[in-house]
């Protein structure tokens, strides 16, 4: 699709700033309240969504015209219950082709989407998307992604946290949802209009999205895979897995009925926590450009370690216990795909990997370590020496959850504060789409609470502009790194041809998402981050000046393939 019909396109979903189109849009929404979203897309299929507002039957329609005057396919959904959206699976799509999705009710038509099915196997046409994560319900309109529909994306990743089940919100003024009808409240919320506007939905509606949950689409820092006991909140319940009982299966439910994705389940594996699960997990080839791993790092996960002080000994013993072989994040059958599907990609000449993990690979030092790799040592040092001995090219991991932007390349140990090795990957953690308070502020209070900064630093913070107060916390990380003989923050120096264009590797004060872009020819890939300043719901009770903002560019650096 050219860029000035993909415009049009995106002007048709309310976007321009006329009467007529925005009368009818507000008629769409009142009909479809959640719009339309498309996900799952592969070379030749994909997952259509709407939420209807009443019992019927909704028709979606997919077609590679715009106009829908041929070659146009009709799908039908029954709508029982209005809380329950809608998804259908379409199927003998054309790789790499536009396709337009609009969705029938009534005998009128409802609302529409778009989307790009994934290129053919071997061509290089490039390739575009962006990935955010973390986004709080009484934090919407969510304007830090207000950007994405007029980026011409060919997919979107929500990279975990699409939900805070945990926080209160305005449709759920609860500190916990516990029901299913109550997981449906928090999901539904996210991709409501609120303040006559609707941005997630929007979003939703221009390119294709994939999702995967971290720890809030149920509970705060939860492990799927440890045995209930373990678990406070899940303790009176006879299952083995804190992946089986009431609590997980309402959160996880919910999270899949919103998502316009497959229902998939693990085979017979030969682990109780895996055999028979949902499966979160996805590789999708785009051409010969990249190919993605998207992860679940959380339903199958061990029970984190203990957090440690600044006392040594507690220290050692946390390094010592992470390295225990028997501990996972990912649990066996699923890194064991992962391992495979990153081989495979790599003889067959893939040029980039993008492995999408909610919590961070990166070495961040031993504060808040227990809910992020670190506290699974051994399975990171298997992963990231499995991408260095088979010599896997390009791998980039993303991740979110730390709500702020980290980039480091990624090296690995045999031991407890054994020698670096390097890995040629690098890592791009994304910031939140809207999390109060971000991860500059938050790192800053919690070094005050420790007493790792003084009082005079402190000021001298808070005196900064933001890209000051950026360069104070990257200071402040790696002063964590330095003492533990890790890479300290950003790509230079390292096995990564890298070059920072503007901005900085950290951007720690702002909400918003991440822009991967891979040029044809070259396939050098260019990474750009996109933010706005940061508000509270506080901030939103006199709207006005948070609606008006609007991404900027904050930093941008290239990588050139290996």
């Amino acid at each position: 699709m050219s860029k000035l019909t993909r415009s049009l396109f995106v002007l048709s979903l309310g976007l321009a700033p006329n009467a007529v189109a925005q009368d009818a849009v507000d008629h769409l929404r009142q009909t479809l309240p959640n719009g339309v979203a498309t996900g799952d897309v592969d070379r030749h299929s994909a997952v259509l969504w709407a939420r209807a507002q009443r019992p019927g039957v909704l028709i979606f329609q997919v077609s590679d015209r715009a106009d829908f005057r041929s070659r146009a396919r009709s799908e039908l959904a029954l709508v029982r219950d209005p809380s329950v959206p809608a998804k259908v699976e379409v199927d003998r799509l054309v790789a790499g082709r536009t396709y337009f999705v609009r969705v029938l009710g009534g005998g009128r038509e409802l609302g529409r989407a778009t989307f790009r099915t994934a290129a053919p196997a071997n061509a290089r046409r490039g390739l575009r998307f962006g990935v955010s994560g973390d986004q709080r319900g009484e934090l919407a309109p969510f304007v830090a992604v207000r950007n994405v529909p007029q980026s011409d994306l060919d997919f979107f990743v929500a990279l975990g946290d699409t939900i805070y089940a945990d926080y209160p919100s305005p449709k759920l003024p609860i500190p916990q949802a516990s029901t299913l009808a109550e997981f449906r409240i928090k999901n539904e919320e996210v991709y409501a209009e609120r303040f006559m506007r609707n941005h997630l939905a929007d979003l939703r509606a221009s390119t294709a999205w994939f999702a995967t949950i971290d720890d809030h689409e149920v509970t705060n820092d939860f492990a799927g895979g440890a045995h209930p006991s373990t678990d406070p909140r899940f303790a009176f319940t006879t299952e083995q897995h804190i992946n089986e009982t009431v609590l997980y299966g309402n959160g996880l439910r919910a999270f899949s009925e919103y998502q316009p994705q497959a229902a998939l389940r693990y085979g017979a594996t030969a682990d109780p926590r895996t055999a028979h699960k949902p499966k979160l997990y996805r590789t999708r080839r785009f051409g010969a450009d990249a190919q993605m791993f998207l992860l679940d790092a959380r339903s199958f996960r061990d029970t984190g370690l203990p957090p440690v002080t600044r006392d040594p000994v507690q220290v050692a013993q946390f390094l010592a216990t992470s390295f225990n072989p028997g501990r996972t994040m990912l649990g066996a059958a699923q890194i064991a795909d992962l391992e495979r599907d990153l081989q495979a990609a790599e003889v067959d000449g893939v040029t980039w990997k993008f492995v999408f993990v909610p919590e961070p690979i990166q070495n961040l030092g031993v504060v808040a370590a227990s809910d992020r790799f670190e506290g699974y040592a051994a399975e990171r040092t298997r992963l990231l020496r499995f991408i260095d001995q088979q010599r896997i090219r390009n791998v980039v991991f993303v991740a979110a959850d730390l709500h702020g932007t980290l980039v480091n390349n990624l090296t690995y140990q045999l031991s407890p504060i054994g020698a670096q090795i390097p890995t040629g990957a690098f890592e791009v953690i994304t910031g939140a789409v809207a999390f109060d308070a971000p991860l500059g502020p938050t790192l800053v209070e919690l070094a005050t609470q420790l007493g790792l900064i003084t009082p005079q630093q402190r000021a001298l913070y808070e005196s900064l502009p933001r890209v000051g107060k950026d360069g104070f916390v990257q200071n402040l990380v790696d002063g964590f790194l330095v003492t533990l003989g890790y890479d300290l923050l950003g790509l230079q120096g390292s096995p990564v041809q890298a070059q920072l264009v503007s901005g900085s590797y950290t951007n720690t004060h702002t909400f918003g998402w991440t822009e991967f872009v891979i040029e044809p020819e070259s396939q050098v890939l260019r990474v750009r981050t996109w933010g706005v300043d940061p508000y509270t719901e506080a901030d939103l009770s006199n709207p006005a000046a948070v609606l008006a903002r609007q991404p900027a560019l904050l930093a941008e650096f290239t990588a050139v393939p290996r």
